[in-house]
């Protein structure tokens, strides 16, 4: 046969073409066991790797190490199957998504709700908890009320489930326009808003119960769409024992009140706002705080500061000579017997309170029994110190007796306004108790905690920001969130 280079160069390819497919079911089978996440593989290699997202809600880094309610739950789940936990956070939903599908993560924790688009393409484990979509605006503009009256700018999370909405409203509301954004997520969309770059955003309502504690101007319109659940996503085509041990787990964490304290530590001191008394607070922190900050520090010792200093904000408002009717008084609005307990001679003298408070709470922290955990044994406390130290226990011992954990607050919390019940307090050992008192005692002070703690963080990635970090404190951020808003 007569010499072709076409000749040629048809048989080098038509031995490329014999090889690729002679490989193909190797590659095929390679790739199957890298894109599906394997139950097995998980216990094997001893880490179950998850998707999340950056945020407050998720999965974020403090001072103290990880937090966030989904990487406490992931958390949770990783110690149930006795491996560790590798977390993969994300900035963006397309980002997650697509590590889903390659495999690069087990499953996806991220507080996602759970759609008719996203069910065609994945699988859910059980719902966790019910959220609803809020269209919010900046307070002092004209409310919407639906969808008619939205004459601005609204900005959405690509690929969120906020977008999946409006592509229905749309079907019946023409006029309906918004954009979407990949480039920023919900809180930065908040602050769009009160920066007013853009007019609306859609928020979910846990996150909002959040942002509010730290954006009090962000206000409600509407409500999008009402309660959805929310749960972790897995690949469609994944190990189907990974989501029969999901199953499981839920059943689990539902069952013995994981789920339920879980909640309480992120959401259920935040359920109730208070725009009035968040912007006093938040306007407290830039005007009073720095004048008594290095006092808090000074006698907090091995308690944090910030929460030595929402004590005395809830006690006092960060008032020396603060005085009620029942004759408690000062900074850390001691009793006379208390304050003789803890040597403090004047309770007017500001300096002389906070270290007598401080004595007196960590008193109270240590009459908390070792078995209870972090961070009930705070809140605890907290109660104590507020209702004393035998009404608490009288309100654990009812919730034992009714069945419920004597070592978990949002199990206590419940029963303490019982002590109000005579048919109750008449059987226990101290008697009536203004009970509700130290539930909202305790609520507030952990808002008051998380707001500084946030505000804190924030200007420590401001200082790191600019050259003289001297300009970046808790103060002078709170200052710029009250002056933004006026």
């Amino acid at each position: 046969m007569k010499y072709s280079p076409f000749n040629n160069l048809s048989q080098k390819i038509n031995k490329k073409v014999l090889f690729i497919f002679l490989l193909m079911p190797l590659l095929f089978s390679c790739n199957e066991q890298t894109k599906s996440a394997s139950f097995t593989r998980i216990i094997e290699r001893g880490y179950v790797s998850v998707g999340t997202l950056f945020g407050p809600n998720s999965y974020y880094v403090q001072a103290d190490g990880y937090a966030g309610f989904e990487y406490d739950l992931a958390k949770k789940y990783a110690e149930y199957l006795n491996v560790d936990l590798k977390i993969v956070p994300s900035y963006s939903l397309d980002e997650l998504f697509f590590k889903l599908n390659t495999g690069e993560v087990d499953f996806l924790a991220a507080g996602l709700s759970i759609t008719d688009k996203r069910l065609s393409r994945f699988r859910f484990a059980p719902s966790y908890e019910q959220v609803s979509q809020k269209l919010v605006f900046k307070q002092g503009k004209v409310r919407p009320r639906k969808l008619s009256d939205l004459t601005g700018k609204l900005m959405v999370t690509a690929s969120s489930s906020h977008v999946e909405k409006l592509e229905i409203l749309k079907q019946e509301h023409t006029e309906l326009n918004w954009l979407e954004t990949s480039e920023f997520d919900s809180e930065e969309l908040l602050l769009k808003i009160l920066n007013e770059e853009i007019d609306y955003t859609i928020v979910d309502s846990n996150a909002l119960a959040v942002n509010r504690r730290y954006y009090p101007e962000i206000s409600v319109g509407f409500t999008i769409k009402k309660a959805e659940p929310l749960a972790w996503m897995v690949d469609k085509n994944g190990d189907d024992a990974i989501l029969a041990s999901l199953i499981e787990f839920f059943g689990q964490v539902h069952h013995n009140g994981t789920l339920l304290a879980l909640d309480d530590k992120y959401y259920g001191h935040i359920e109730q706002f208070d725009y009035v008394e968040t912007r006093t607070f938040i306007k407290a922190v830039s005007t009073k705080l720095p004048k008594y900050q290095p006092l808090f520090e000074k006698y907090a010792q091995e308690i944090d500061w910030r929460l030595l200093a929402a004590i005395s904000y809830q006690e006092s408002h960060w008032r020396p000579h603060a005085r009620s009717h029942t004759g408690v008084r000062g900074m850390m609005m001691l009793t006379l017997s208390t304050a003789k307990q803890m040597g403090i001679k004047s309770r007017l003298d500001a300096e002389q309170s906070i270290r007598g408070g401080s004595k007196y709470f960590k008193r109270m922290i240590n009459k908390m029994p070792d078995r209870i955990p972090s961070p009930d044994r705070m809140w605890f406390a907290l109660a104590s110190y507020n209702v004393g130290f035998g009404h608490l226990n009288d309100a654990r011992i009812i919730t034992q007796q009714q069945g419920g954990d004597p070592d978990r607050w949002v199990e206590v919390k419940t029963r303490l306004p019982l002590l109000q019940q005579k048919k109750y307090y008449k059987k226990t050992k101290y008697g009536y108790a203004r009970g509700k008192e130290p539930v909202h005692y305790v609520e507030n002070i952990r808002r008051y905690y998380d707001t500084l703690t946030w505000l804190d963080a924030k200007a420590t990635e401001a200082a790191e920001a600019v050259v003289a970090p001297e300009v970046a404190t808790p103060e002078v951020v709170a200052a710029e969130i009250v002056e933004s808003t006026e």
